[in-house]
């Protein structure tokens, strides 16, 4: 018995120890995860671990843009991204639908006209709600917020600077990079800072752009231009080569024909050359045709930089403590599990290589990230068959491959293409021209025709799209599509009744309800 005791207390000896040990392992560092960036993929990776009762901090710091705007916790997302843009998409809309009403029988008196600092105000009062919304959750569930600048010291520490220039160093047993990215600005064209303004100042202007020039032909770009034609302002698009780069093409023009028919200008083939101010205030902009190298001038109030976006990691010391990146792009490199080549430090969203720049999928490869780390999970992120939408006046919404991508992966005879031109409802009594509206399906041309790709312009695009992402993520084909009964009467039925395939050549026109 005695010798029993006598092992009973050699055990408890030896677990004390071992817990001992725990403790001092855990100790040895201020966090058990520290996330670099305060946007949407930060923000779900912290919230997530602090889930699992780990001791978790986000650090976030808004460097000012050229023109000096910054804002608050979110991330683009919130502040000078997708929720003002389609919060301003659909007063676009709403003008829209004004126009439409009065052949539907209401009697709108006068001239109506839009007021920018209205639309404005309300719509950064609620970015500010969203703001405040954000900290709130993060103290509910435990996360230390710190309004602070980080750069890494060495692999485990951060040094973290105040607006103030205050230094504090945490360390952290694991580390996220979530910094997201901010827009280019021509380095070769003078005044295109002094004198222009990006997507981080045009969401937070309390005064209307007016007259305004947007370089660039990304979804930011044709978004903008977009709303702003749709809020009766006088727009311009410079284009140096195609618009919507990465997407399907034949969608992307129908997108542009759309806008051009709506009032927006298109100025294809043009670089700017210089921006300067003129005695007026306006903006004078010099540009260059590329294929016949004539040169243009025109005045505007406002000239928008839309021309990509660049990953925030100059600031980070990265090259200090081995963090590898894409020379070309400066994005981190990351592995499947969004780890960097760094132990313990990890990227997600729109700073690491290879990712979709979308909030949605930020969201869920932080939440992910983080059940791997301290919740014993193994799944790892798809990104295959990520849908998104272009909120354009005429929406866009895919998911899959393009036409052009699913050709070149698995070649044109093995590739077919149902599609269809239709005209929604809502288009027919407002005598809305509707020839851009149109859906296409990419499929494989076998026995099964497994869709690899789906298209769709027309009206709330994005609720249709996200609808068919689930069938398409499951692995649906042509026959599946075939055997939906849709909706009527409504836009998205139309693709479940598409039978003409571009190779028969047959009219792809919807004719009849």
């Amino acid at each position: 018995m005695a010798a029993l005791c006598g092992q009973y207390r050699h055990w408890r000896r030896a677990a004390a120890q071992l817990l001992s040990g725990v403790r001092c392992l855990s100790a040895k560092f201020d966090y058990d995860l520290l996330v670099i960036g305060g946007g949407s993929g930060g923000l779900a990776c912290s919230k997530e671990a602090a889930l699992c009762g780990k001791k978790v901090a986000v650090l976030d710091f808004v460097e000012p843009s050229p023109k000096g705007t910054s804002w608050g916790l979110g991330g683009t997302c919130v502040n000078v991204g997708c929720i003002p843009k389609k919060l301003m998409h659909h007063a676009a809309l709403l003008g829209g639908a004004m126009k439409d009403a009065q052949k539907f029988g209401w009697l709108v008196p006068g001239q109506f006209t839009h007021d920018w600092s209205t639309m404005s105000q309300a719509v950064q009062n609620y970015v500010r709600s969203l703001n405040w919304g954000h900290r709130v959750q993060l103290n509910d569930k435990n996360v230390k917020f710190l309004n602070l600048k980080g750069t890494f010291k060495d692999e485990h520490s951060v040094r973290a600077v105040s607006k103030s220039g205050k230094e504090t160093v945490l360390t952290a047993e694991n580390i996220v990079i979530a910094t997201g990215g901010r827009p280019k600005y021509p380095s070769d064209v003078p005044g295109a800072v002094e004198y222009g303004l990006s997507s981080d100042d045009l969401f937070w202007l309390k005064e209307t752009p007016g007259k305004t020039l947007v370089v660039g032909a990304s979804y930011v770009a044709l978004e903008c231009a977009g709303f702003l034609t749709g809020i009766e302002l006088d727009v311009s698009v410079m284009v140096r080569s195609i618009p919507l780069r990465g997407f399907d093409q034949q969608m992307a023009h129908l997108v542009t024909d759309y806008m051009e028919s709506n009032g927006t200008k298109f100025l294809w083939k043009c670089v700017p050359t210089k921006v300067e101010r003129m005695p007026t205030g306006q903006l004078q902009t010099t540009w260059r045709h590329l294929e016949s190298g004539q040169e243009g001038k025109a005045h505007f109030d406002t000239v928008l930089w839309a021309v990509g976006r660049a990953p925030e990691t100059k600031a980070l010391n990265l090259e200090k403590i081995g963090v590898e990146v894409n020379n070309k792009t400066g994005k981190v490199i990351v592995a499947a599990n969004d780890a960097t080549s760094v132990p313990h430090i990890y990227a997600i969203g729109d700073i690491a290589e290879g990712r979709p720049e979308l909030t949605p999928s930020a969201i869920k490869a932080g939440k992910l990230l983080a059940r791997r780390l301290f919740n014993s999970s193994t799944e790892l992120m798809n990104y295959d068959n990520v849908p998104t939408t272009v909120f354009t006046p005429l929406e866009y919404g895919c998911i899959g491959l393009s036409e052009e991508e699913a050709v070149r992966r698995h070649g044109e005879e093995n590739i077919e293409v149902f599609h269809a031109f239709y005209k929604p409802l809502e288009f027919t009594v407002s005598e809305r021209d509707s020839s851009q509206c149109y859906i296409k399906v990419v499929c494989f041309r076998n026995s099964e025709q497994k869709i690899l790709g789906l298209h769709f312009n027309g009206p709330n695009a994005g609720e249709v799209t996200q609808g068919f992402s689930l069938g398409i993520q499951c692995g649906a084909t042509y026959s599946h599509l075939m055997s939906t009964v849709g909706i009527h009467p409504t836009c998205a039925e139309e693709i479940t009744k598409l039978h003409i395939t571009k190779r028969s050549g047959l009219d792809a026109t919807v004719t009849g309800c």
